[in-house]
């Protein structure tokens, strides 16, 4: 379970235990009291955008150096929305990089995203994983993406598989193959509320070298040797 799915199974029950295996930040969506004394029916695992966020702009800038501004493409309608806009706003200003910042909330919002994106002089364009863009739609994101010569950075493996430039993210398949320790713990006997949320620790950088060419971009070597994996 996501941080979106997340949301309506809280209003559905306060007493049913509930396990999140790829929450994005339940602190910041009152999913928990805190990390480490969840304090209701919800635990599990999550990969907390405040954390993950900075680091995913500085490896995009790191790849464009050049660039003075980024796009940040990001869902409102998600839980972890704002708090990953206030990372990147934070981020950006520590870098010194402009940000454009651009909400969709449907499919049908994102050429105009894309081009107001490439019109505003963006050098590449930081996604929000959200559903409407990570779970969905991985394609079209691909294809607006190289129509507009933008380079992009993703939270999930999945969008660079599809053709986007790059994602660094947790192993998100190892995140919910992990929630099942959760869920055998709590029907032992243990309670939610005193499991503490336990946040990813391995992350992958995943680059495709086909869409790195057909930008005509020439990822640096400092950014290939950290590489987990290299599509081509």
């Amino acid at each position: 379970m996501s941080s979106t799915e997340s949301e309506p199974a809280r209003r559905a029950t306060s007493t049913i235990p509930i396990v999140f295996a790829t929450h994005a930040d339940p602190e910041s969506a009152g999913h928990v009291a805190s990390l480490a004394r969840p304090g209701g029916n919800m635990t599990g695992l999550a990969d907390i955008q405040t954390v993950i966020t900075p680091k995913r702009l500085e490896i995009l800038k790191e790849t464009v150096p050049r660039a003075t501004r980024f796009g940040v493409l990001w869902t409102p309608t998600a839980p972890s929305g704002r708090p990953f806009v206030q990372a990147a706003g934070d981020t950006g200003a520590k870098l010194g990089v402009q940000l454009l910042t651009v909400s969709v909330s449907t499919v049908a919002e994102f050429n105009g995203a894309f081009a107001r994106m490439a019109q505003g002089r963006a050098g590449g364009v930081l996604v929000h994983g959200s559903a409407l863009t990570a779970r969905h739609n991985r394609p079209l994101l691909a294809e607006l993406a190289l129509k507009h010569r933008l380079p992009t950075m993703f939270g999930v493996r999945d969008n660079v598989v599809a053709g986007g430039l790059m994602s660094y993210a947790p192993d998100h398949l190892d995140l919910t193959r992990r929630s099942a320790v959760y869920i055998d713990k709590i029907l032992k006997g243990a309670k939610p509320a005193e499991l503490p949320v336990e946040q990813a620790s391995r992350y992958q950088l995943v680059i495709n070298l086909k869409t790195a060419k057909a930008l005509g971009l020439m990822i640096p070597p400092s950014i290939l040797a950290r590489a987990d994996e290299l599509i081509e």
